[in-house]
């Protein structure tokens, strides 16, 4: 017999989630509540709407939200001082997958000494952080419940990958009414972020049964409710299913890991400061093309998962309708084709690549990878 490791949070989940915010908190022990969020979040009013559920509880809190898509190191570093100065005792997340990585990593850096660039890779992390609750305001990045923290060095203009168990978050709020307030370029960049987490988790060498069933369900969620989502903002049904989606695809890909779609695109986005999330739909065809002689079965049965008849087709036929239907909800939504449509030239290859083969999500993904099978790749996308 096998044996399998899964982690996760406590999670709350379902329309109103937000109020249990002070409860949840005060079952924890917090006093006071450092918020991590960022200037949409907070234009939105979900940060806002939060608050009173804390001082119900009879918690304080200090707000902050000084930080951009792909969070800085030096940002980390400016939201430790700030957490420092508050008295705080506690991080709560509210927010997309900046958001919650910056909270992980504002609250790791507050009970660890050095700097945030020391914690770069699996399990550096020594002594233990405070409490961690998180709020999603996207459906895509999964880090609610994730054990990474995602944090762009800027020197060598990488993303940093920090792994360990103490970055899961204590508990998790997940209300798809915050999802109400998102464009639709954000849902279906979202959205996409989490088949890409659904699809790569699956195909992992680190796959697991436990993770199987959560990626599964994710793509089937992602397939039938995106475009729905992006149509009407107040469709609650398809938030609900893109919110489950997402987590489902985040619990798989604490797990069982990623693969060669995220090694690619960390580089955009710690190079290039691209979207993580239309990075990635944009690659994640391109990705699945190459790794397809090495996961035929499995590209089948995503295939099914994502709607496709694949009845009498042979293995490889229906492998391939798997790659199919992720372009054709790529293009219905509104994904550029090519990265040179959001900013990507040639120049860039050769770097990117050599830093995409340093990256630990190569250590999962299905097929084996050289430099120049990236350096090809970007070239196909461009």
């Amino acid at each position: 017999m096998e044996l399998y490791k899964f982690v996760a949070p406590e999670i709350i989940f379902g329309p109103g989630a937000l109020a249990q915010t002070g409860v949840s908190l005060a079952r924890l022990g917090v006093k006071k509540v450092f918020i991590v969020s960022d200037p949409g979040v907070i234009e939105a009013g979900w940060v806002e709407r939060a608050i009173p559920y804390i001082r119900e509880a009879g918690l304080e809190s200090r707000i902050w939200y000084e930080i951009t898509s792909n969070p800085k190191d030096h940002e980390i570093h400016r939201g430790l001082q700030q957490y420092k100065e508050s008295g705080c005792n506690a991080v709560l997340a509210i927010g997309g997958g900046s958001s919650v990585d910056a909270a992980k990593a504002v609250a790791l850096q507050s009970a660890n000494d050095g700097n945030i660039r020391e914690y770069e890779g699996p399990d550096k992390i020594q002594n233990p952080l405070p409490p961690i609750v998180a709020i999603p305001t996207t459906a895509g990045s999964g880090s609610e419940v994730t054990q990474f923290a995602i944090v762009t060095n800027t020197d060598r203009k990488m993303k940093m990958a920090i792994c360990s168990r103490s970055l899961v978050p204590d508990i998790c709020l997940i209300d798809p009414w915050t999802l109400t307030t998102k464009s639709p370029e954000l849902t279906a960049n979202t959205g996409l972020d989490a088949l890409s987490h659904a699809i790569e988790a699956y195909v992992s060498v680190a796959a697991t049964p436990l993770t199987d069933v959560q990626a599964l369900n994710a793509m089937k969620l992602v397939w039938q409710n995106l475009p729905k989502s992006m149509a009407k903002r107040s469709d609650l049904e398809a938030k609900t299913a893109m919110a489950m989606a997402s987590l489902q695809a985040g619990l798989a890909l604490s797990n069982a890991i990623l693969g060669l779609v995220h090694a690619m695109s960390h580089q955009l986005g710690g190079f290039l400061d691209m979207a993580h999330g239309e990075a990635n739909a944009i690659l994640l065809p391109y990705v699945m093309e190459f790794n397809l002689p090495a996961a035929e079965e499995r590209f089948g049965i995503i295939a099914a998962a994502m709607g496709q008849d694949i009845v009498h087709l042979s293995r490889r036929d229906a492998a391939q309708k798997a790659i199919d239907a992720v372009r054709q909800l790529a293009r219905n939504v509104g994904i550029p084709a090519k990265l040179s449509e959001i900013g990507f030239t040639d120049e860039f290859i050769d770097t990117l690549s050599e830093n995409a083969m340093q990256d630990v999500c190569l250590l999962t993904n299905p097929k084996d990878v050289q430099l120049r099978d990236i350096k090809n790749l970007f070239s196909s996308a461009l």
